[in-house]
């Protein structure tokens, strides 16, 4: 369930003819596979009707032709720019451009996609990290310094696609109604500098500005807490208005998520003993203000 979420632009695309115009299609992932090659072939079909050869298409959208064979047979995700301009150049009267929908759907990893779902659904969310500041509080500078030293490293088309999704995901902050968020994160998260002092102050800001909202709820577990009910690791609950839930545990279950009552009250029992540890919301704030005038 976890996956750890301005635009977004993949490497190097600055229309030179040599560019990508998108990202390559996960093969396990059936229906977007499925999607991209009907995306594929609506672009084609619509390309030949017209008496435009790949030649000189390519020649007017500014990329290379290889790149435009590659998403014509279904094996590049086209970005919604691409989608636009080909509805413009063809004549398409936003046939093309009314397919940004759909490939905007598959743009991001599958796993992430069904977290974003269920994110999107959720009345309530509850989550505690004790690696690194949970993605959803992160910057786009602090993921991306994450992503960078990951071993084996990323290329940087992963990375870029994995940045995209994950600033994607921080809609639910947004959302209206807003759903009850809570996040209890680890001290030595906070105090660690990833990407640099600069970076590191940024995050700091974002945590304090995340932190007024008032659906918004940030506590710091102190490291020196002695019975720490988090020793099990990430911990993450969703509610729905339904009534269901759905939770997941690195150290319950094999890490796998949950739907079953009694599983979820022994997440929802560890997380409410992990809140009830962390210093209060108010103490969290001062806190991290203080790192932040540390800094």
């Amino acid at each position: 369930m976890s996956v750890d979420g301005g635009a977004v632009r993949p490497a190097g695309e600055t229309g030179t003819g040599t560019d990508e115009p998108g990202w390559e299609v996960d093969p396990d992932d059936e229906w977007g596979v499925a999607v991209v090659a009907t995306v594929g072939r609506q672009l084609r079909l619509r390309r030949e009707a017209v008496g435009m050869r790949v030649a000189e298409f390519a020649a007017v959208m500014k990329y290379g032709e290889d790149l435009v064979y590659k998403i014509e047979s279904g094996k590049r995700i086209p970005r919604p720019e691409y989608l636009e301009k080909a509805d413009e150049v063809l004549g398409a009267g936003g046939l093309l451009a009314a397919m940004r929908e759909d490939v905007a759907k598959i743009r991001y990893p599958k796993k992430v996609r069904e977290l974003a779902k269920l994110e999107a659904g959720a009345v309530e969310i509850g989550l505690y990290s004790n690696h690194n500041i949970h993605g959803l509080l992160q910057t786009e500078e602090h993921m991306r310094a994450l992503f960078e030293v990951w071993l084996p490293a990323h290329t940087e088309e992963q990375t870029e696609r994995m940045v995209a999704a994950r600033l994607a995901r921080r809609s639910v902050f947004e959302r209206s109604p807003a759903p009850a968020l809570s996040f209890v994160q680890e001290e030595a998260t906070l105090r660690r500098p990833v990407g640099g002092r600069m970076v590191w102050r940024r995050q700091l800001e974002r945590l304090l500005e995340l932190g007024q909202l008032r659906h918004v709820s940030i506590q710091v577990m102190p490291t020196e807490t002695e019975d720490h009910f988090g020793t099990g690791g990430l911990i993450e609950v969703l509610k729905f208005s339904d009534g269901t839930a759905v939770g997941r545990s690195d150290g319950a279950f094999a890490g796998r998520p949950v739907t079953d009552p009694k599983q979820l009250r022994i997440l929802e029992l560890r997380y409410g003993m992990i809140r009830a540890q962390a210093l209060t919301p108010r103490e969290s704030r001062a806190l991290i203000e203080q790192m932040l005038g540390e800094s």
